[in-house]
């Protein structure tokens, strides 16, 4: 099993597998594992995976989180997937469903993930990454904190700098 690093810098093995998009023609093929399946074949089929913490989603960079408004909290994980480290949708993605859709659950960063983007990863309200497998799991703890301070507010502190500022 790959490893999964969490919020605190701690990495365990992830047991949870993304499941690619079938290709036309073929069905979706659900793992007797925890699976994470693409979003819009989750809601396609809502009322079958309904109630089942095995099954979460993840979204592409181009998919839009309000297809899942008032939906979030239904789902254990919610993956957002990064197709190149270059591609920063994904941050949107994770603030939009924390501080718009109110999702409480585990919210996990996958694809080109790499050890520079933790730290803003966890800021915009991540809390697991899989990293890409060239990458050293062991170094994760100290990149998700490089920094002691931070100027603007975000999902895990809303306060900016100037207000926390001793006068």
């Amino acid at each position: 099993m790959p490893d999964i690093i969490t919020q605190d810098g701690t990495i365990k093995s992830d047991n949870w597998v993304v499941v690619s998009r079938p290709a036309e023609g073929e069905s979706l093929d659900i793992p007797s594992t925890p699976a994470l399946i693409p979003v819009d074949l989750w809601l396609a089929g809502k009322e079958h995976f309904e109630g089942r913490d095995e099954i979460g989603v993840w979204l592409d960079s181009h998919d839009e989180p309000e297809t899942l408004d008032g939906l979030v909290n239904e789902l254990p994980l919610i993956a957002v997937n990064f197709p190149k480290f270059s591609d920063g949708r994904g941050y949107s993605i994770a603030r939009l469903l924390r501080e718009r859709y109110g999702y409480q659950n585990e919210l996990r960063a996958i694809g080109d993930v790499l050890l520079d983007q933790l730290q803003f990863m966890k800021r915009c309200g991540f809390d697991s990454y899989a990293l890409r497998e060239d990458k050293d799991a062991s170094k994760a703890k100290e990149c998700l904190n490089f920094f002691s301070q931070t100027y603007q507010a975000a999902t895990d502190n809303d306060e900016p700098l100037f207000r926390r500022r001793a006068s």
